[in-house]
C-alpha cells in the first residue's frame, strides 16, 4: 500500500494526495530539471503496482522484482531510469539477532518510488532525514536514492559495531570458565555475519561501476560525492565483516585446541589411574590362587604385609605421575 508521497518542485516539498488519480494528475506537472514525486510503498500487489506503471512507465522486469521481493542486493539500468535493491538489516539487542528486511527504489527523472518488504528502516524518518538537507533537492530523484541508501548502509556500520562486540565476548569466553558453552553461541554468529555478507557485499560493485560511469545511468555531477562517502562506508563495513569471520574462526581453531588438550589431559589421567589399579590388582591376582605350595600362605603377616606392599607401590606410582604432570 502507499504509505506516503510528496512532491518537490523547485526544491520545496509539496504534500500531495495519495490516491493514484492524485499521482496522475501530479506527474503531468513535474517538468522542471529537479522536480520529482517520491512514493513510499509497502508490500504492494501486482494490482497496486498496474496503475503506477502505467502512470511511471516502469519497466515490467523491474516491477517483478520489487513485488516479488527476495532479490538479491543489485542496480539494474533501463532505459532512463533504474532500480535499486538492497537487503535492509536491523540489530535485534534483546536477542542479539541481525533481523532481515528488503527496500528497493525506482529512480527516474521525476520520480523516486521507495518499497519496502519488511520492518526496516522507517520509510518516514528517512523523509525526515531528507528534509535536513534540502540543498540536495536540486539533484532531483537521485538526492532520494541518496537518502535511502546512506540510511541502510549506515546501519550496517551499527550492526558491524554490534557484532564486534558480540564476538569480542566470544573470544573472552573462549579463554574464561565459560568456555564449555562458547560453540553453541559461535554458529549463528557465523550465521548472522553471512547474512550481512549478503547484504552488503554485493551491492560495491555496481554501486563502484556507477561513480566511475560505466554504467548507463550516471549519477547527476555534484551527487558523486555523496555516493562515494557511501562506497567508503560499504568497504568499512566488508572489512569489518571478513575480519569478525577471520576472528570467528580463529576461536572456533582455538576452542578445538582447548577441547583436544583437555581430552588428553582426561586420557592421561584415566592411564594413570587404570595403572595405578593395576599394580594392587596384579597382586591380589597372584595371590588369589591359592595354590598348596605357595611359600607365603603360611605367614602370619602375609595378608597385613601383602596389603602394605600394594599400598607402597600405588603411592610410588601416584608420586610418579604427580611429578610427570599426568595427575
Amino acid at each position: 500500500m502507499i504509505l506516503d508521497c510528496a512532491a518537490y518542485r523547485d526544491l520545496t516539498p509539496v504534500q500531495v494526495s495519495t490516491t493514484l488519480d492524485g499521482l496522475s494528475e501530479l506527474a503531468a506537472t513535474l517538468t522542471g530539471p529537479a522536480d520529482f514525486v517520491w512514493v513510499l510503498l509497502e508490500d504492494p500487489t501486482y494490482g497496486e503496482f498496474t496503475d503506477l506503471q502505467r502512470i511511471f512507465s516502469l519497466h515490467p522486469l523491474a516491477v517483478e522484482d520489487a513485488v516479488a521481493a527476495h532479490q538479491r542486493p543489485k542496480i539494474d539500468i533501463y532505459e532512463g531510469s533504474a532500480f535499486l535493491a538492497l537487503r535492509s538489516l536491523e540489530y535485534d539487542t534483546e536477542t542479539s539477532e541481525v533481523l532481515l528486511s528488503e527496500i528497493s527504489m525506482f529512480i527516474g527523472a521525476h520520480y523516486a518510488i521507495t518499497v519496502r518488504h519488511g520492518t526496516w528502516p522507517r520509510l518516514d524518518s528517512i523523509r525526515d532525514r531528507a528534509a535536513k538537507q534540502p540543498e540536495l533537492f536540486k539533484f532531483g530523484a537521485v538526492a532520494a536514492a541518496y537518502h535511502v541508501v546512506d540510511a541502510v548502509v549506515d546501519e550496517y556500520e551499527l550492526i558491524a559495531e554490534q557484532l564486534t562486540s558480540d564476538v569480542e565476548e566470544i573470544e573472552e569466553a573462549v579463554f574464561s570458565e565459560a568456555a564449555p558453552g562458547t560453540t553453541g553461541r559461535v554458529y549463528p554468529l557465523k550465521r548472522e555475519l553471512l547474512e550481512f555478507r549478503k547484504a552488503v557485499a554485493p551491492i560495491h560493485a555496481p554501486l563502484e561501476a556507477l561513480l566511475e560511469g560505466h554504467a548507463k545511468w550516471t549519477i547527476p555531477e555534484g551527487m558523486g560525492v555523496y555516493f562515494r562517502d557511501i562506497a567508503d562506508h560499504l568497504v568499512h563495513a566488508r572489512g569489518t565483516m571478513d575480519t569478525l569471520d577471520s576472528l570467528l574462526d580463529n576461536a572456533m581453531q582455538a576452542r578445538a585446541t582447548q577441547i583436544s588438550i583437555q581430552q588428553n589431559d582426561d586420557m592421561r589421567k584415566l592411564a594413570a589411574y587404570a595403572a595405578m589399579a593395576a599394580v594392587p590388582t596384579l597382586v591380589a591376582g597372584i595371590y588369589g590362587m591359592n595354590f598348596r605350595d605357595m611359600p607365603e600362605l603360611g605367614w602370619s603377616l602375609g595378608y597385613p604385609l601383602t596389603l602394605v606392599v600394594m599400598a607402597g607401590l600405588v603411592l610410588v606410582l601416584w608420586r610418579a605421575f604427580k611429578r610427570s604432570g599426568w595427575l
